[in-house]
């Protein structure tokens, strides 16, 4: 069981309406997608593209729903805009979190990335040159330096289409960044999809995670997938993931190696899929339960 007074719960937007894809969730609004996460029983979300820009607006609506903000993604571009333009938006996406009251921030290396771009996912995803890595290290380590300074952590999310995706390139990317700095966001789903073993690489890294995304993942879906050579995107609206509760991924042993680590911090359901195929309200509760019996919580 997890410490209900270490470990919080959250869920991510990207159920109800979908960054990438604006067509998936056109219908949802924002007031609509709050107000099912705090009904489903989740305490903390992550933002949108939906949510109000101004904090002071955005505090009161989820404030008044007994919601807080724990983290929203970051697109580093060192590898298309260069350091300084990367580190420069990076302290305004940090400054915008920690206002928000949110002391994580999650990451990931979009320079080069094709998770957005209509190409197969399975063959046709970017590997990273010595020149590259040592440039990431660099503006990951840069990013985390200034986080630490706010009390806040830098977390690197591994995911399909990037640089950093493989369990491989999980352990380059630890090896060359400083282990106080640089933290890693770990996703089952994008361990499960890019066919790793998530339960080795938890083990392995479970004292350097800050913030756990928790996502499900349909077998038969990710097969015709790697069948068709969909893109990441036309995976996502196939359905290839889905939420903890469903599908074919057992997070039981996530569950207990969190719990036997200590862990302290967010965990997040985060299961992109067609809101007008799954109902987001939903698959929140069926997350919800499925993780109250799994966990305590």
């Amino acid at each position: 069981m997890l410490d209900s007074k270490k470990v919080k719960l959250g869920i991510a937007p990207i159920g109800w309406t979908n960054d990438d894809m604006p067509d998936l969730g056109a219908e949802n609004t924002f007031e609509q997608c709050v107000s099912e996460m705090a009904l489903a029983g989740f305490t903390g979300c992550e933002v949108g593209n939906k949510y109000p820009k101004d904090i002071e607006t955005l505090k009161h609506k989820l404030d008044v729903r007994g919601l807080q903000v724990c983290n929203a993604w970051f697109s580093s571009l060192l590898l298309s805009d260069g350091y300084e333009a990367t580190i420069d938006a990076f302290i305004k996406h940090m400054s915008f979190l920690y206002d928000l009251g949110a002391r994580v921030i999650g990451a990931s290396e979009q320079g080069n990335s094709i998770q957005g771009k209509p190409v197969s996912i399975f063959k046709d995803k970017p590997v990273y040159t010595d020149e590259q890595w040592a440039l990431v290290a660099k503006g990951f380590n840069a990013m985390g330096k200034l986080a630490r300074e706010k009390g806040m952590y830098f977390t690197v999310q591994h995911h399909m289409g990037t640089g950093v995706q493989t369990a491989a390139e999980v352990d380059k990317l630890m090896e060359l960044t400083d282990p106080n700095l640089v933290f890693l966001l770990y996703d089952t789903g994008h361990f499960a999809f890019a066919g790793e073993d998530s339960i080795t690489v938890l083990k392995k890294y479970v004292h350097r995670i800050k913030h756990v995304h928790l996502k499900g993942i349909r077998l038969a879906a990710l097969e015709k997938a790697k069948a068709n050579n969909y893109s990441f995107l036309d995976a996502v609206r196939y359905g290839c993931f889905t939420v903890p509760g469903d599908g074919n991924y057992d997070f039981t042993p996530v569950f207990d190696i969190l719990a036997e680590a200590d862990y302290e911090g967010w965990v997040v359901v985060e299961a992109e899929q067609d809101p007008a195929i799954a109902n987001p309200y939903e698959y929140a509760l069926l997350a919800r339960k499925y993780i109250r019996e799994k966990t305590g919580l």
